[in-house]
């Protein structure tokens, strides 16, 4: 009888960013920030099999993105970071353990919705049960802030604010929003975002009544209080993010922003119906929700 290899599949489950403050540059070069991240029920999809030595393969709508973006490191640097904590042989040659890596695309590459990151997520989740290392959630959390700063709270499975340079994770309680997402034909590299917004950026009000907001589902409120600190010097070098975020506001969004560091616009509506009106009015858009309510544990499928 064949044995049938073991395979263990997480969600990557995209974000989107319902607020993102800059508080300033710390001393070593990142950027001390407070964000309230929605994991959305969009999401990529990774599975890992046992193989010798690692591999990683891209498959999936988006594939093809990841591939002319020059691809992406993020995934491979997250199972030799678990591997060398757990003492995993990696290396390919007689005896090593291993795994290849399968992830399937559905988020948009370089966008602003977490995709890298969340990808880098699900391979530590998997890989961990994949390889029985005994390594803690709150470990896990300090292997992924070493690899992005949004790693670890696509970590958690659920809403956070997150604060320091994105690495320090608060749960919250977020009741169900939709959301139009507008991808744009461009990317924006996070380095510049930021040091677009230290020529000049400001920072942001109190999000003491945004997540109030976001926590009771008063969504009216919550469309008016969003914000990006990082949108203005976006839009002053890419003005289509701003003419993107007028449509919809103008199509009926409750409010429309720009996530992380762009330059993906996503807009709230007040109900699904609603949503599916809103991406109408903006080509290549598509609606999606969060929390998710796919999401069991972590990203467990």
């Amino acid at each position: 009888m064949t044995e049938v290899p073991r395979v263990v599949r997480r969600r990557a489950q995209a974000k989107l960013n319902v607020f993102l403050r800059v508080l300033g540059r710390r001393d070593d070069g990142f950027h001390d920030v407070e964000t309230l991240v929605l994991p959305l029920e969009l999401h990529d999809l990774v599975e890992a099999t046992p193989g010798e030595g690692l591999a990683v393969e891209v498959a999936g709508a988006r594939g093809g993105e990841l591939r002319d973006a020059g691809g992406d490191d993020l995934v491979l640097s997250a199972a030799l970071a678990l591997a060398a904590r757990c003492g995993v042989d990696v290396s390919g040659g007689p005896g090593s353990q291993g795994a290849t890596i399968r992830r399937d695309k559905a988020v948009p590459v370089a966008a602003g919705l977490g995709g890298g990151s969340a990808d880098a997520a699900a391979t530590l989740m998997a890989l961990r049960e994949l390889w029985s290392c005994d390594v803690s959630d709150a470990e896990l959390g300090l292997i992924g802030a070493r690899l992005g700063s949004d790693v670890p709270a696509l970590l958690t499975g659920e809403a956070v604010v997150a604060t320091g340079r994105g690495e320090v994770v608060h749960p919250v309680h977020l009741q169900t929003s939709f959301w139009v997402v507008c991808p744009l034909p461009f990317a924006v590299r996070t380095p510049d975002a930021y040091a677009w917004w230290d020529d000049g950026g400001t920072t942001g009000h109190d999000p003491g009544v945004l997540v109030a907001a976001a926590e009771t589902g008063n969504h009216e409120l919550l469309g008016h209080c969003l914000y990006n600190d990082l949108q203005r010097g976006v839009v002053a070098r890419h003005p289509e993010v701003g003419r993107v975020i007028e449509v919809c506001l103008e199509a009926g969004a409750l409010g429309a922003v720009m996530s992380g560091s762009g330059p993906t616009v996503v807009a709230l509506a007040r109900h699904l119906g609603d949503a599916d009106r809103i991406a109408a009015a903006v080509p290549g858009s598509f609606v999606t929700s969060g929390p998710p309510r796919t999401m069991t544990g972590y990203g467990v499928v």
